[in-house]
């Protein structure tokens, strides 16, 4: 069954590139990005992997945890390693699922019960729908779910970004809007009173609409 956002994270055991893994427990209380790729060797996750390794230290600044997942063995998984340090500098520094049986793809509703029970024999064209970025809360919800296609790369920057987003918006009532960045102004919820408001933002703030409230963002 699909997920949608809001949902609990299904919990599962897999073996990794860095051991074995109760997922629910591996999360601890961090938040987590959790992205899938359709096969081994191929030419886009390749560059992806390498992607995410560079960018770790941004993601471990805001106490969020990496892990990806494949529909190959681990033993594949530790030779595209190999691959995409030798390709894009570095090796994935974090841990990568191996999912043969396809098990946790299909917890995930990336793949339909009909897709079988293992991975051989299956090309990337067949897992093309197995390309999902999902972010997941502390208290193990969804956040965020993106599905790309299998010719265009992810932006890491953008996902960093929404996990800025959220992580904001979780600590204060306000929304981000569009093109956001860190440090630039927000708006205040609609759901927040004017009296609420007013309390949570005692220097005020501009409103070129009723509805559309705009503070710089809370510290």
């Amino acid at each position: 069954m699909r997920k949608s956002l809001g949902d609990t994270a299904p919990d599962f055991s897999a073996d990794t590139t860095e051991g074995r893994i109760r997922f629910h427990e591996w999360l601890g209380e961090s938040w987590c990005v959790f992205f899938s790729h359709p096969k081994d060797f191929t030419p886009v996750c390749t560059t992806e992997l390498g992607a995410m390794a560079r960018m770790m230290p941004e993601f471990e600044q805001r106490g969020v945890k990496v892990i990806g997942i494949s529909v190959d063995p681990l033993e594949a998984h530790e030779r595209w390693s190999k691959d995409i340090e030798e390709t894009q500098g570095l090796a994935p520094c974090y841990p990568l699922i191996a999912d043969p049986d396809l098990s946790v793809a299909k917890l995930y509703g990336m793949l339909p019960d009909s897709a079988g029970m293992e991975a051989e024999g299956r090309t990337a064209a067949d897992n093309q729908t197995v390309r999902n970025v999902f972010v997941i809360a502390p208290d193990k919800t969804i956040k965020l779910m993106i599905t790309y296609p299998m010719s265009t790369g992810r932006d890491f920057g953008e996902i960093l970004r929404v996990v800025d987003s959220l992580q904001l918006t979780e600590r204060h009532k306000v929304a981000t809007p569009a093109n956001w960045r860190q440090g630039e102004d927000v708006i205040i919820l609609p759901s927040l009173s004017e009296e609420a408001a007013r309390a949570a933002f005692p220097d005020g703030w501009k409103a070129p609409k009723p509805y559309l409230r705009i503070v710089p963002q809370p510290s």
